[in-house]
Protein backbone atom coordinates (compact mmCIF):
# COMPACT_ATOMS: atom_id res chain seq x y z
CA UNK A 1 0.00 0.00 0.00
CA UNK A 2 1.24 3.19 -1.03
CA UNK A 3 1.45 6.35 1.59
CA UNK A 4 0.49 9.28 0.20
CA UNK A 5 1.64 12.37 2.14
CA UNK A 6 -0.37 15.82 1.61
CA UNK A 7 2.09 18.84 1.37
CA UNK A 8 0.53 20.17 4.41
CA UNK A 9 1.86 17.32 6.31
CA UNK A 10 5.39 17.96 4.54
CA UNK A 11 5.09 21.32 6.07
CA UNK A 12 4.92 20.53 9.62
CA UNK A 13 8.23 19.03 10.41
CA UNK A 14 10.20 21.95 9.16
CA UNK A 15 7.75 24.56 10.15
CA UNK A 16 9.06 23.31 13.67
CA UNK A 17 12.30 23.32 12.51
CA UNK A 18 11.98 26.84 11.86
CA UNK A 19 10.68 27.71 15.22
CA UNK A 20 13.21 26.28 16.74
CA UNK A 21 15.47 28.25 14.61
CA UNK A 22 13.33 31.42 15.51
CA UNK A 23 13.51 30.19 19.24
CA UNK A 24 17.82 29.78 19.16
CA UNK A 25 18.07 33.42 17.94
CA UNK A 26 15.72 35.11 20.47
CA UNK A 27 18.35 34.03 22.78
CA UNK A 28 20.46 36.42 21.50
CA UNK A 29 17.99 39.31 21.91
CA UNK A 30 17.37 38.61 25.46
CA UNK A 31 20.83 38.44 26.40
CA UNK A 32 21.45 41.69 24.62
CA UNK A 33 19.02 43.51 26.54
CA UNK A 34 20.30 41.56 29.89
CA UNK A 35 17.28 38.79 30.50
CA UNK A 36 19.60 36.20 30.53
CA UNK A 37 16.61 33.73 32.36
CA UNK A 38 14.94 34.14 28.65
CA UNK A 39 18.27 33.32 26.85
CA UNK A 40 18.95 30.33 28.58
CA UNK A 41 14.49 29.43 28.25
CA UNK A 42 14.77 30.05 24.45
CA UNK A 43 17.53 27.55 24.09
CA UNK A 44 16.28 25.04 26.01
CA UNK A 45 12.74 25.59 24.00
CA UNK A 46 15.24 25.63 20.91
CA UNK A 47 16.73 21.49 22.11
CA UNK A 48 12.80 20.53 22.81
CA UNK A 49 11.62 21.31 19.19
CA UNK A 50 14.86 20.10 17.71
CA UNK A 51 13.94 16.32 19.07
CA UNK A 52 10.41 16.79 17.92
CA UNK A 53 10.73 17.92 13.97
CA UNK A 54 12.62 14.77 12.96
CA UNK A 55 10.33 12.46 14.91
CA UNK A 56 7.16 14.15 13.80
CA UNK A 57 8.91 13.66 10.48
CA UNK A 58 9.53 9.90 10.66
CA UNK A 59 6.28 9.15 11.96
CA UNK A 60 4.14 11.01 9.04
CA UNK A 61 6.37 9.89 6.48
CA UNK A 62 7.61 13.75 5.52
CA UNK A 63 11.00 13.51 5.80
CA UNK A 64 13.11 15.32 2.83
CA UNK A 65 16.07 16.44 1.92
CA UNK A 66 15.87 19.66 2.60
CA UNK A 67 14.44 19.33 6.03
CA UNK A 68 17.89 17.08 6.77
CA UNK A 69 19.47 20.61 5.49
CA UNK A 70 17.05 23.08 7.08
CA UNK A 71 17.90 21.05 10.65
CA UNK A 72 21.20 21.38 10.38
CA UNK A 73 21.54 24.79 9.29
CA UNK A 74 18.54 25.64 12.38
CA UNK A 75 20.96 23.91 14.64
CA UNK A 76 24.24 25.44 13.48
CA UNK A 77 22.54 28.95 14.69
CA UNK A 78 20.50 27.79 17.39
CA UNK A 79 23.03 25.79 19.86
CA UNK A 80 26.46 27.38 17.90
CA UNK A 81 26.18 30.88 17.22
CA UNK A 82 23.22 31.76 19.49
CA UNK A 83 25.03 30.35 22.64
CA UNK A 84 28.49 32.06 21.82
CA UNK A 85 27.46 35.49 21.40
CA UNK A 86 25.28 34.76 24.44
CA UNK A 87 28.23 33.92 26.34
CA UNK A 88 30.04 37.09 24.90
CA UNK A 89 27.67 39.07 25.60
CA UNK A 90 27.39 37.91 29.65
CA UNK A 91 30.96 37.77 30.01
CA UNK A 92 33.36 39.07 27.12
CA UNK A 93 33.21 42.92 28.07
CA UNK A 94 35.36 43.00 24.92
CA UNK A 95 37.89 41.19 25.59
CA UNK A 96 39.75 39.55 22.64
CA UNK A 97 39.85 36.03 24.49
CA UNK A 98 36.46 35.91 25.10
CA UNK A 99 35.64 36.98 21.03
CA UNK A 100 38.53 33.55 20.21
CA UNK A 101 36.47 31.35 22.80
CA UNK A 102 33.04 32.05 21.17
CA UNK A 103 34.32 31.63 17.71
CA UNK A 104 35.78 28.31 18.30
CA UNK A 105 32.63 27.08 20.00
CA UNK A 106 30.90 28.19 16.88
CA UNK A 107 33.20 26.52 14.81
CA UNK A 108 33.54 23.40 16.22
CA UNK A 109 29.45 23.28 16.72
CA UNK A 110 29.53 23.69 12.87
CA UNK A 111 32.31 21.20 12.19
CA UNK A 112 30.37 18.40 14.44
CA UNK A 113 26.92 18.77 12.42
CA UNK A 114 28.65 18.22 9.06
CA UNK A 115 30.55 15.47 10.58
CA UNK A 116 27.01 14.07 11.81
CA UNK A 117 25.45 14.53 8.09
CA UNK A 118 28.18 12.54 6.80
CA UNK A 119 27.89 9.78 9.02
CA UNK A 120 23.99 9.70 7.93
CA UNK A 121 24.90 8.04 4.55
CA UNK A 122 27.34 5.96 6.13
CA UNK A 123 26.15 2.25 5.48
CA UNK A 124 29.72 0.53 6.64
CA UNK A 125 28.71 1.47 10.80
CA UNK A 126 28.08 -1.34 12.64
CA UNK A 127 24.61 -2.20 13.99
CA UNK A 128 25.32 -1.13 17.46
CA UNK A 129 26.76 2.49 16.02
CA UNK A 130 23.12 3.62 15.79
CA UNK A 131 22.90 3.72 19.51
CA UNK A 132 25.37 6.18 20.00
CA UNK A 133 26.38 9.90 18.90
CA UNK A 134 29.70 10.60 18.11
CA UNK A 135 30.63 13.19 20.44
CA UNK A 136 27.88 15.27 22.48
CA UNK A 137 25.23 16.46 20.49
CA UNK A 138 24.17 19.94 19.20
CA UNK A 139 21.53 20.42 21.54
CA UNK A 140 23.37 19.07 24.53
CA UNK A 141 26.37 20.99 23.71
CA UNK A 142 24.73 24.21 23.49
CA UNK A 143 22.99 23.93 26.76
CA UNK A 144 26.54 22.56 28.20
CA UNK A 145 28.15 25.74 27.29
CA UNK A 146 25.93 27.70 29.28
CA UNK A 147 25.92 25.73 32.46
CA UNK A 148 28.29 28.17 34.33
CA UNK A 149 25.55 31.14 33.36
CA UNK A 150 22.89 29.23 34.99
CA UNK A 151 25.48 28.10 37.75
CA UNK A 152 25.59 32.45 38.39
CA UNK A 153 22.14 33.21 38.16
CA UNK A 154 21.01 30.91 40.49
CA UNK A 155 24.16 30.60 43.61
CA UNK A 156 25.51 33.52 42.56
CA UNK A 157 29.47 34.94 41.73
CA UNK A 158 31.65 31.89 42.60
CA UNK A 159 34.78 30.25 40.39
CA UNK A 160 32.17 28.90 38.33
CA UNK A 161 31.44 32.64 37.00
CA UNK A 162 35.39 34.00 37.02
CA UNK A 163 36.12 34.99 33.22
CA UNK A 164 38.74 32.52 32.50
CA UNK A 165 37.06 29.68 33.79
CA UNK A 166 34.15 30.10 31.49
CA UNK A 167 35.97 30.62 28.41
CA UNK A 168 38.23 27.15 29.44
CA UNK A 169 34.84 25.43 30.10
CA UNK A 170 33.59 26.75 26.43
CA UNK A 171 36.70 25.38 24.77
CA UNK A 172 36.26 21.85 26.42
CA UNK A 173 32.64 22.26 25.51
CA UNK A 174 33.83 22.74 22.11
CA UNK A 175 36.37 19.46 22.04
CA UNK A 176 33.25 17.32 23.50
CA UNK A 177 31.91 18.08 20.56
CA UNK A 178 34.00 17.40 17.48
CA UNK A 179 35.61 14.15 19.71
CA UNK A 180 35.32 10.60 18.54
CA UNK A 181 33.54 10.17 22.46
CA UNK A 182 30.36 7.84 21.98
CA UNK A 183 27.55 9.09 23.82
CA UNK A 184 24.26 7.35 24.29
CA UNK A 185 21.69 8.04 22.10
CA UNK A 186 17.91 8.35 23.66
CA UNK A 187 16.13 7.61 20.67
CA UNK A 188 16.97 3.98 20.67
CA UNK A 189 16.60 3.56 24.44
CA UNK A 190 13.55 1.11 24.84
CA UNK A 191 12.01 0.53 28.43
CA UNK A 192 10.33 -2.82 29.18
CA UNK A 193 6.66 -2.73 29.89
CA UNK A 194 7.11 -3.13 33.75
CA UNK A 195 9.46 0.39 33.68
CA UNK A 196 6.67 2.30 31.83
CA UNK A 197 4.30 3.43 35.28
CA UNK A 198 7.56 4.63 37.01
CA UNK A 199 8.94 6.39 34.28
CA UNK A 200 5.60 8.24 33.52
CA UNK A 201 5.70 9.18 37.45
CA UNK A 202 9.48 10.25 37.11
CA UNK A 203 8.30 12.03 34.31
CA UNK A 204 5.71 14.25 35.87
CA UNK A 205 8.09 14.61 39.07
CA UNK A 206 10.63 15.99 36.48
CA UNK A 207 7.80 18.23 34.81
CA UNK A 208 7.28 19.28 38.41
CA UNK A 209 10.60 19.92 39.38
CA UNK A 210 11.45 21.88 36.08
CA UNK A 211 8.35 24.05 37.13
CA UNK A 212 9.55 24.78 40.85
CA UNK A 213 13.45 25.09 40.02
CA UNK A 214 13.81 25.60 36.44
CA UNK A 215 17.95 26.23 36.96
CA UNK A 216 18.31 23.64 39.15
CA UNK A 217 16.61 20.84 37.69
CA UNK A 218 18.54 22.04 34.10
CA UNK A 219 22.36 22.07 35.90
CA UNK A 220 21.25 18.54 37.71
CA UNK A 221 20.30 17.49 34.58
CA UNK A 222 23.58 18.36 32.67
CA UNK A 223 25.37 17.43 35.27
CA UNK A 224 23.77 13.64 35.16
CA UNK A 225 24.62 13.99 31.35
CA UNK A 226 28.42 14.58 31.98
CA UNK A 227 27.92 12.07 34.79
CA UNK A 228 26.93 9.32 31.69
CA UNK A 229 29.95 9.69 29.80
CA UNK A 230 32.16 7.20 31.37
CA UNK A 231 29.01 4.68 30.90
CA UNK A 232 28.62 5.48 27.15
CA UNK A 233 32.48 4.62 26.66
CA UNK A 234 31.94 1.30 28.43
CA UNK A 235 29.07 0.30 26.98
CA UNK A 236 30.07 1.47 23.13
CA UNK A 237 33.44 -0.58 23.99
CA UNK A 238 31.82 -3.68 25.23
CA UNK A 239 29.22 -4.18 22.29
CA UNK A 240 32.50 -3.73 19.97
CA UNK A 241 33.78 -6.74 21.94
CA UNK A 242 30.35 -8.85 21.84
CA UNK A 243 29.38 -9.42 18.38
CA UNK A 244 26.61 -12.04 19.48
CA UNK A 245 24.69 -8.67 21.43
CA UNK A 246 24.33 -6.46 18.41
CA UNK A 247 21.01 -7.71 17.47
CA UNK A 248 20.04 -8.99 20.63
CA UNK A 249 17.15 -7.89 22.80
CA UNK A 250 17.56 -5.74 25.97
CA UNK A 251 17.02 -8.98 28.39
CA UNK A 252 19.22 -11.65 26.65
CA UNK A 253 22.01 -8.92 26.11
CA UNK A 254 22.10 -8.22 30.46
CA UNK A 255 22.29 -11.85 30.23
CA UNK A 256 24.95 -12.03 27.99
CA UNK A 257 26.69 -9.34 30.24
CA UNK A 258 26.74 -11.50 33.05
CA UNK A 259 27.33 -14.28 31.41
CA UNK A 260 30.44 -12.85 30.19
CA UNK A 261 31.31 -10.66 33.90
CA UNK A 262 31.27 -14.47 34.92
CA UNK A 263 33.58 -16.24 32.77
CA UNK A 264 36.10 -12.87 33.12
CA UNK A 265 35.93 -13.66 36.89
CA UNK A 266 36.35 -17.38 36.49
CA UNK A 267 33.64 -18.22 38.43
CA UNK A 268 31.32 -21.22 37.46
CA UNK A 269 27.06 -20.95 36.96
CA UNK A 270 25.81 -21.95 40.26
CA UNK A 271 24.33 -25.35 40.28
CA UNK A 272 21.02 -26.27 42.13
CA UNK A 273 21.00 -29.65 44.07
CA UNK A 274 17.46 -30.96 44.91
CA UNK A 275 17.62 -34.58 47.08
CA UNK A 276 14.41 -36.37 46.47
CA UNK A 277 14.83 -40.16 48.40
CA UNK A 278 17.39 -41.94 47.75
CA UNK A 279 18.92 -40.47 44.61
CA UNK A 280 20.48 -36.91 44.41
CA UNK A 281 19.39 -35.06 41.29
CA UNK A 282 21.56 -31.88 39.80
CA UNK A 283 19.81 -29.00 37.73
CA UNK A 284 22.07 -27.09 35.34
CA UNK A 285 21.08 -23.55 35.52
CA UNK A 286 21.53 -23.63 31.16
CA UNK A 287 18.71 -26.32 29.39
CA UNK A 288 17.06 -27.23 32.88
CA UNK A 289 18.75 -30.70 31.81
CA UNK A 290 18.22 -33.82 35.04
CA UNK A 291 21.16 -35.93 36.37
CA UNK A 292 20.38 -38.87 37.97
CA UNK A 293 22.98 -40.54 40.57
CA UNK A 294 22.31 -43.63 42.08
CA UNK A 295 23.25 -44.02 45.84
CA UNK A 296 26.41 -45.12 47.04
CA UNK A 297 24.96 -47.23 49.60
CA UNK A 298 24.27 -49.82 46.85
CA UNK A 299 26.21 -51.69 45.06
CA UNK A 300 26.52 -53.04 41.42
CA UNK A 301 25.89 -56.55 40.20
CA UNK A 302 29.71 -56.51 39.40
CA UNK A 303 30.24 -55.91 42.86
CA UNK A 304 28.87 -58.84 44.07
CA UNK A 305 30.61 -61.19 41.76
CA UNK A 306 33.86 -59.76 42.67
CA UNK A 307 32.87 -60.77 45.97
CA UNK A 308 33.01 -57.51 47.74
CA UNK A 309 29.37 -57.20 48.47
CA UNK A 310 27.72 -54.28 49.52
CA UNK A 311 29.58 -50.56 51.18
CA UNK A 312 28.45 -50.85 55.02
CA UNK A 313 27.91 -47.79 56.62
CA UNK A 314 29.85 -46.03 59.64
CA UNK A 315 27.50 -45.43 61.90
CA UNK A 316 30.39 -43.58 64.11
CA UNK A 317 30.89 -41.50 61.26
CA UNK A 318 27.33 -40.62 61.04
CA UNK A 319 26.62 -39.87 64.71
CA UNK A 320 24.00 -42.39 65.86
CA UNK A 321 23.97 -45.29 67.59
CA UNK A 322 23.73 -48.76 67.01
CA UNK A 323 20.76 -51.06 68.24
Amino acid sequence: MVRVTTPGVRLLPNAITVLALCAGLSSVQFALIGNYPMAIASIGIAAVLDSLDGRIARLLDATSKMGQELDSLSDGISFGVAPALVLYVWHAEGERIGWVASLIFAVCMILRLARFNTLIEDTEQPPYAGEFFVGVPAPAGGLLAMLPLILELQFGQGWWSYQYVVWIWTIAVAALLISRIPTLSLKTVKAPPKAIAPLLVGVGLLAAAIIQFPLVALAIALILYLAHIPYSVYRYRWLAQHPEAWMAPPRERRAIRRSSSRRRLGLRPPLRRVVAGAAQRVRLQRGEQHVARAPRTISSEKDRDNGRGPRRRSWRRIGLRKR
